[in-house]
């Protein structure tokens, strides 16, 4: 049962922002309190909240260990925000020359989205994105959380799980920003005690570290896999996640091994020769497997990828990927637009012995790895900033 505990009995702090934005909040109690955020799942009731048609996003109280956070901005997932654009201009909401109108038509969909499902969960991608905030409220029994990561009301952070999963209500939504899939909003939202999350850094800007912790998961995992002397290929590699693994392969596999980079956009592509990470930066289509293995053995000398990432935004690059890599190398998906049943059969189907991996956002340290490299790779950064900020 609730109890009468309003924002005020959290902390000070907290009652102070409540006041700002007139939220009063009753604390639930912990019988119902799960870590994984069960308690929230409405359809089917008690499922994990990812995989949940409906969850609740009532945050008029809150459950034990529970963070509450003003919202100030989502960054929507790549594949997620391109999909509605589409389904936008498809639709007749809007005029694909008129990319104002396109913007609002997105945002009425993120708005749909949330009403219906209580989160940002896109119904065709299954995807979501992360958001920016700040701590409105600590639910007591945060602090006895086993490692639980310090944080304290006022705080401002980004969330390092999906929106997907992530209880949302939208009060207003203002700028559109479809480079960087970047919506400013005001509303109200709710990390689960399991959630990670990470303090804006002090030495960049907001819109800047939002996008690189959007994708903060891809670089690490390259870190992981790609060894000296690999030959690495990154479909997708002008874009965000696609330029961070770029820059991480080059940094593992070192000066003499070859890095190759497909990129469908022709301005990101000259970007990314610009950028100087490629050894060869190839203009493709990453639906066209046999066009892009094609151009990738003419690149290597005839030698197919060690490790191969997809970091596209569309559907339908699996098979790039995998006719790209070598027998018993490495195919990493880390494009939320991956089909899993795609990838399996089409392998099999051209019999193709290589170890398919599907992107995981989240690793041991992967927003302090990733925040880094903006400090490392200067040039990176500057393109960053002037794309996404």
């Amino acid at each position: 049962m609730a109890s009468d505990l309003p924002v005020s009995a959290f902390t000070e702090k907290g009652a102070e922002i409540g006041a700002e934005i007139g939220l009063s909040v009753k604390f639930a109690g912990s019988e119902k309190a799960d870590a994984f955020g069960t308690h929230r799942s409405l359809e089917p009731a008690g499922s994990l909240p990812q995989p949940a048609q409906r969850v609740d996003n009532d945050f008029s109280r809150l459950f034990a260990g529970e963070m509450l956070l003003a919202v100030e901005t989502l960054n929507v997932d790549a594949a997620s925000f391109r999909q509605m654009e589409e389904a936008a201009v498809a639709a007749g909401e809007a005029d694909a020359s008129d990319a104002a109108a396109v913007g609002r038509a997105v945002a009425a969909r993120v708005l749909a989205t949330v009403k219906a499902r209580g989160k940002q969960h896109n119904p065709v991608t299954g995807s979501g994105g992360m958001l920016l905030g700040r701590v409105i409220a600590l639910a007591p029994g945060r602090d006895k959380l086993v490692g639980a990561a310090p944080v304290a009301v006022g705080d401002r952070v980004a969330t390092l799980v999906s929106l997907s999963l992530t209880p949302l209500a939208i009060d207003s939504i203002g700028e559109v920003r479809a480079t960087s899939a970047q919506l400013d909003v005001t509303g109200k939202a709710v990390l689960f005690a399991s959630g990670a999350f990470a303090r804006m850094p002090a030495d960049m800007a907001d819109r800047l570290a939002l996008a690189v912790l959007d994708v903060a998961g891809a670089a690490p995992q390259v870190a992981r896999l790609v060894k000296p002397g690999n030959t690495t290929l990154v479909l997708g590699a002008g874009g965000k996640s696609g330029i961070l693994c770029a820059a991480e392969a080059r940094r593992q596999a070192g000066p003499g091994a070859k890095v190759i980079g497909v990129e469908s956009y022709a301005a990101y592509a000259d970007d990314l020769r610009a950028l100087g990470l490629c050894d060869e930066v190839i203009v493709a289509d990453a639906r066209d497997a046999v066009a892009v293995r094609t151009a990738v053995l003419a690149a290597t000398g005839g030698h197919e990828a060690d490790v191969a990432f997809s970091c596209v935004n569309v559907p339908d690059a699996e098979m790039a990927t995998i006719l790209c890599t070598r027998d018993r190398g490495v195919a990493y998906f880390f494009a939320m637009s991956t089909s899993f049943t795609k990838s399996a059969l089409g392998a099999e189907g051209v019999g193709k012995d290589v170890d398919l991996m599907m992107g995981n956002g989240y690793a041991h340290g992967h927003a302090d790895h990733t925040l880094q490299m903006m400090r490392d790779f200067p040039r990176v950064r500057a393109l960053f900033e002037r794309r996404y900020t």
